[in-house]
Parts: structure tokens; sequence; C-alpha cells
């Protein structure tokens, strides 16, 4: 029997149980996983640091002078108000713009100037789940809202496969599975590493990391392994581990030379190629340089690169004489033409023939996110309805800058041409904009523009700094909720481990109260309170658990009692379906087969095959004479994005409270600093200041700075704006991947560097983010 006092919880990074000892919370990580994350201990300092807000705020020149657009946002002080007062100017502003009972179906919809803002990092809970929360709220009450789509770590890729493949993510949680790896793998070639501290994290919850037991048993039965990136550490420390460092960005170019040498020795598989692919002939003519004249042989490829010819030539060999399974990273398509390194991959994998076979094949995500590799479940999950949104207008993800900034410019995606809806309210909850995105002395005039921000958050981040009004939210801890994630075999009760504290309320209640003022209550709430969209819930995944003849607790009896185990789907997915008879089964794709050539792909800015097109930033391009370190912005280690930046594993890893950035021995050497001095990466966009760590597992000429130091920026002489912190997106580009995507393009960026020889400024406090009056 469960001990009375230990509660269980469940968060993006590893389920766990915990008790509350007079306010201290101990963690234990959940008994099965075999490989618990350093980051949960974190999470004990969510419950009383000094960056939690406690009362709603309202920045002081919007209570003055009211809404309107502000350049004084990331400058003002705010004003601490009660909750009635702050929830009656909130209303009285969302009804200006538009809000209320639910409009007629043939008036314009309010929301097309609004802008729902949430990444949906903020909970692993289902229904505290505060993107589904905000997009509820702006459903019921203005009719919708301006949505973005696809994401900051994927659009790139998944929008390019979603032409060529089919759905990115779908058919990434289909193939293949970690056992897959572990017991018929016989090289694993991974573009881009398998970092295992991205591994750490999920949408949603998770309960066992299976990726590092995976790989271990698969090295102990023979399989070797590639992994090309230029962070030698991209990769965990195993037996038969081979680690080849290309130039950053130039993957494309390393994979046509293998390709080149594949058709060169007779080992392209032309009969794979003309059942389950269409395209390749045009890919071929280019590959032999038929259309531009070069042909992209070794040689070719290793003067782009960086890797030696013959060697180029041994791995093509080794992929065509092994079982291999193709793995590419996120981090390879987070840059400009990022949609290139994922489709080349795809076909480097349908020259070999290899897919149909168990633990061969190519994958998306395997080394980027922990859902990926595991078994689908064979139950649906808890859902929070969202309603529906009558406004049939998005953005890309990563182009909340420009549609601030330009309303009404037209724009491409997916070949189609859009134009920037012109956007008066952004509501924004359970997210931290100033993490996510790049070039933020951009972003900084972009929410300037609005005639209102609201936010609500549970901690003083970068980001409340540029809201007028702040309305303090739960965390987690403080929360009942169900715990669930995609390809995740448990659902967590997620007991509430403290109580509330500082007067912070549930991102439902504050919608709740916002809609009660609106006259929209009862749409948003369907008289429901928290605990009752629980018991809702709940009822989906245990009706499906009934009718398998499962163990389905009554919901009682689930939220009092242990973690429930759900089934998992052994039904093929749809890529071995597709390779059992693709007549049958053909792919999402306009020909059904996995496209080496798309017309839709060929009326954008991209060529309609995989080629190697040169990025801007890059060290072999011109800038690189101006700016000659290459800047990996990677994610974090001790982290998920900024979230619990002030917790115990990420503060460890941090220098006197400010991120450390990597550089190779002999630049460090040329630039005269030793590990723990300080630093300035700058470029054209801003300018950072980092701790100097050491490293021979980078390449020289590669400066390695985490993403999720929370955003400081500060006027230092000689230096102009500058994050004393660390954040590296004060330097990368918001420029989209390409015209097809607009996906993400922050993870390579062009950097100087040089020791910092004026007085070190101190780091800003969590605590400090916003400068608060109170009465």
């Amino acid at each position: 029997m469960k001990d009375k006092d230990i509660r269980y919880h469940s968060s993006h990074w590893g389920t766990f149980s915990a008790r509350n000892d007079n306010g201290r919370l101990e963690i234990t990580p959940f008994e099965k996983d075999p490989d618990p994350s350093e980051i949960l201990a974190n999470i004990p300092a969510a419950l009383d640091h000094p960056a939690r807000l406690s009362k709603p705020l309202i920045r002081r020149g919007w209570l003055e002078d009211g809404p309107g657009p502000d350049t004084r946002r990331g400058e003002d002080d705010y004003i601490e108000m009660e909750w009635d007062q702050a929830l009656d100017l909130a209303a009285s502003e969302l009804r200006r713009l538009g809000a209320g009972p639910e409009q007629p179906a043939e008036r314009p919809v309010a929301g097309s100037r609004v802008f729902g803002g949430s990444y949906g990092w903020s909970s692993a809970g289902r229904f505290h789940h505060a993107q589904s929360q905000v997009h509820r709220f702006l459903n019921s009450t203005f009719g919708g809202y301006v949505r973005s789509v696809d994401t900051y770590s994927s659009a790139a890729g998944e929008t390019l496969l979603s032409l060529v493949w089919g759905p990115a993510m779908k058919l990434a949680r289909d193939h293949p599975t970690w056992q897959e790896i572990a017991e018929e793998t016989e090289l694993l070639i991974a573009f881009g590493g398998l970092p295992l501290r991205n591994l750490q994290t999920s949408p949603g919850g998770i309960s066992c990391h299976t990726a590092r037991s995976s790989l271990q048993a698969a090295a102990e039965r023979g399989c070797e392994f590639v992994s090309i990136s230029p962070l030698g550490d991209d990769f965990t420390d195993l037996p038969n581990v081979t680690r080849i460092a290309p130039r950053p960005a130039t993957d494309v170019a390393l994979m046509l030379g293998m390709a080149s040498q594949l058709h060169a020795s007779g080992q392209v598989d032309h009969a794979y190629l003309e059942r389950f692919t269409t395209g390749y002939d045009r890919f071929e003519a280019y590959l032999l340089g038929n259309t531009d004249g070069v042909e992209k042989t070794p040689e070719w490829a290793a003067a782009i690169c960086g890797v030696p010819a013959e060697r180029i030539v041994e791995l093509a060999e080794q992929v065509a004489s092994k079982r291999t399974h193709i793995a590419v990273a996120y981090s390879l398509q987070r840059s400009q033409y990022g949609e290139e390194p994922v489709w080349m991959a795809l076909t480097l994998t349908a020259m070999l023939g290899q897919y149909p076979l168990p633990g061969a094949g190519f994958s998306y995500a395997l080394g980027s996110i922990s859902s990926v590799g595991k078994p689908p479940l064979a139950v649906p999950l808890p859902t929070l309805p969202q309603g529906t949104n009558r406004v049939d207008d998005f953005i890309p993800v990563a182009r909340i800058a420009e549609l601030l900034l330009h309303p009404g410019k037209r724009y491409t995606y997916k070949g189609e041409t859009r134009s920037y809806a012109d956007i008066r309210l952004v509501y924004w909850a359970g997210g931290n904009p100033f993490h996510h995105h790049q070039d933020l002395e951009k972003l900084r005039r972009a929410f300037s523009r609005p005639d209102t921000i609201i936010i609500n958050e549970s901690v003083s981040t970068a980001s409340t700094r540029y809201a007028d009004i702040i309305f303090p939210a739960t965390i987690t801890a403080e929360r009942e909720d169900i715990g669930a994630g995609s390809n995740d075999p448990f659902l967590v009760p997620m007991q509430r481990l403290t109580e509330v504290r500082n007067g912070a309320r549930d991102d439902y209640d504050i919608f709740a109260a916002l809609a009660a003022r609106l006259g929209c209550k009862e749409l948003f709430t369907e008289g429901r309170s928290s605990r009752q969209w629980l018991h809702h819930m709940y009822t989906r995944t245990q009706q499906a658990l009934s009718e398998r003849n499962m163990p389905a607790p009554d919901f009682d009896d689930f939220m009092q009692g242990g973690i429930l185990e759900l089934p998992t789907s052994s039904t093929p997915g749809g890529i071995a379906r597709f390779h059992q008879d693709p007549d049958s089964n053909p792919l999402d794709t306009p020909s059904g087969r996995i496209e080496i050539w798309s017309d839709r792909v060929a009326g954008t800015e991209l060529p309609g095959h995989p080629a190697w097109v040169e990025p801007d930033e890059w060290l072999g391009g011109e800038q690189a004479k101006l700016h000659r370190f290459q800047l990996v912005a990677n994610q974090p280690k001790g982290k998920l994005h900024s979230q619990l930046d002030f917790g115990a594993t990420s503060m460890a890893l941090k220098k006197d409270g400010r991120e450390i950035a990597r550089l190779h021995p002999d630049d460090a050497r040329e630039l005269g600093v030793k590990e723990g001095d300080v630093i300035r990466l700058w470029n054209g966009r801003g300018a950072a200041l980092a701790a100097v760590g050491i490293s021979d597992q980078l390449l020289p000429s590669v400066v390695q700075l985490s993403t999720g130091a929370w955003y400081a920026p500060k006027e230092l002489e000689g230096s102009g704006i500058t994050c004393v912190n660390g954040n590296p997106n004060i330097l990368t580009s918001d420029a989209g991947a390409s015209d097809l995507s607009q996906g993400c393009a922050g993870q390579l960026s062009l950097v100087s560097v040089e020791k910092w020889e004026g007085p070190v400024p101190e780091v800003v406090p969590h605590a400090e983010m916003i400068r608060i009056r109170r009465a």
C-alpha cells in the first residue's frame, strides 16, 4: 500500500514521487525509470524561489497612459494590485478589443487581431496545460485567435517531410523503436549526434528513459556507431563509436559525397528506388553534375565539409555493408536551408534500400526527444478540448517578430503566399518567447507594437518584462492533474505536492474569472470545476481500458492511488505498412511514395531535390572573414529550455551565475583566455558575455553556448546592448530557414569572440527580471 505521505507527480523530464518535509520537497525518481534525469533536482527550488510572483502586476506606463504601442516595455516598472481590480482592468481591455459572448458566424471574428501565444511546455499535466487553457479561453471569448504552427525545434525538417515523406512526427513515432536498435541495428549513423541530454525530455510526461540502456545493449551485441557533429560529446561514450566532425552546416555535402561513392561502386538499390520512391533520376542527374556541371564526388564534398575524401569513401562503404540506421537530429535542420540535410538523409537511406529491414532505415528526432523510439499506445490519453477557432489565420511559430513588426507584409509558407495580421492583443501563457526566439533585440522592438500584452506566469521571466498585465500562476506542484505523454506507457495521478503559495491562481481559474466578466463563463467552463474536468477527461482512457479488460480504477481511486500502466500497440505503423504494400498503403505525399523530387518544393527558393545550398553564415563563406567563429546554440544539459533555470542542476553548470561558452584549446590560447574567464561574443545583431569553458571536444573555430539563460540586456561601454547572463539568442538570426518552412534557423550563427577586458558586470538574478513597486 502506498505511503500516504508519498505523492506522485509527472514532469517533462521524468515521473517521480515526492514527500513534503515541512515545505521542502524530497524527490524520488520513478522506480521503473532505468536512467532518471538530473533535471528533477531543479524542481524543489520552484516552490519558494524569490522569482515567484505573488500578486497581479500592471505595467506603470500602461496603467497611466492606457493601451497602445509603447517602447517603454522592457524598461518600465510594475504596480501590484489585488486580484479583482486587476481582473476588472484586463476584462475591460479584452472587451474593448472585441471579447464577449460568442459572435454570430456571419460577422468578422474579433480574434483575428489577437495572437494566442504559448509553447506548451509549462506542465506535463493534461488539464493544467497552459497552451490548451489559453487557446480554449480565446476561442470562448474572442471566437478564435491567430495561432502558430510547427515548432522552434523541428519546423524546417517537419515541413519538408510533410511534403516528401508524410506527417513527420506521426511517422517518427512509428519507426524505429529503441528495442529494434538494441536487437537488430548493425550500424547507427547519427547526423547531428545523438546527445542523451536531449533525450531527458519529452512533450507531455515521461516515465522511463530507455535510450542509454538500448544503446548499451546494441553496443554489447556489436553494433557500431558513427556520430557526425562538430561537438565530440554529442554522442554518449560507448564502445565502437567513431566521431566525425564536419564544418557546421555542411552535412549535406558530406552525404552527397557518400551518395556519389555508392553510385560509383554500384551499391545503389535501384529496385527499391523504383518501387518506393519517385524522382531519383532527377536527383542522380544533379549528383553526377549533369545539371550544373559539378560532380558531387567525395573530393568535392571534402573541400566543403573538411572531412577527408578517403574517410567519406570509407563511410559510404561502411553504411552499404551493414544493416544501417540513419538518424537525423533536430539540430541539423535548425539552420538556414535546414530542410536539405533531412531530405538528403532520407534519400541516402532510400539509395541503400534497407528501409524495410528491422533496425535499418531512417529516423527523424530519434536523438532529439524521448517520446520517439517507443511503441505507440493502444488507448487514448486524457485531453482538454480547446473549442473551435473560427479565425483561419496562423503564422509559422518562429515568425512572431515579423508578425508584430510588419502587419500586412506578405510571405510564403509551403508554397502559399500569406500576409501577417494586424495584432492588437497578445495573450501568452505557459511559455517564454524571450527564450525560444532568436535576434532578441528585434523581438524587443516587436513587443513594443501591440496595444496590450497579457501573460500568465509563475515567475518573473525575461518575457514578463514586456507585458502590460501579469497574472501570477500556480506551478505544477501546487495543482492536481493527470500526467500523460505520447508513447509513454504510464498514466500518472499528479497529486498536489504543496499548498498554493503567495496568492497565485491556476490558469483555469484566471481564465474562468475573466470569462465570467465577459459573459462567457459557461462557454469556457461548461459548468465544471478543475476536478470535474479531470474526471471528465479521465473517463475516455478509463473506458478504453475497460473495453480491453484491463485495470481501470474509478477516478477517485486513480487520483489517490498509484501510477497506472497503459497498454502499447503492436499494430504495424505507417512506414511498415507502406513497405509491405506501397499501392495499398501509400504515404501521405502527392505520389504516395517517398519523394526525392518534389514539385511543391521546386516552387520555392529551394531546388526540387536534395542539394547543397550554401548558407550565409558558415565557416567556408564570405561572412566568416568578418566573424570567424561558428556559434552552436544548442539545447542545455541542466534544464528544459529556460524552465527552472534557477534550479540546482542548472545553476551547477554555470560560472558565478553566468552561462559557460566552450572553446577548443587552440582557440583559447589564441584569444589569451583560460577556464572561467569572461568573454564577449558579438555580431551585427548584439553581444553576450559568457564564462569560458575549454574542451577538446569542439572543432576549432567553433564556440558552443547553450540556450536557456534568462535574457538580461544591458548597455555596456564598448559593447552596446549585451546580454550579461549569456543568452546566445541575442546573437542568432530569426530569418526563416527558407521560404518553404519559415522555420527556426537559430542553431548556427557566425560570431566574433574576444576576452572581456573591462569590469565584469554582475549577472541579473532571476528575481530581478522586473521591478515591482509594492504598496
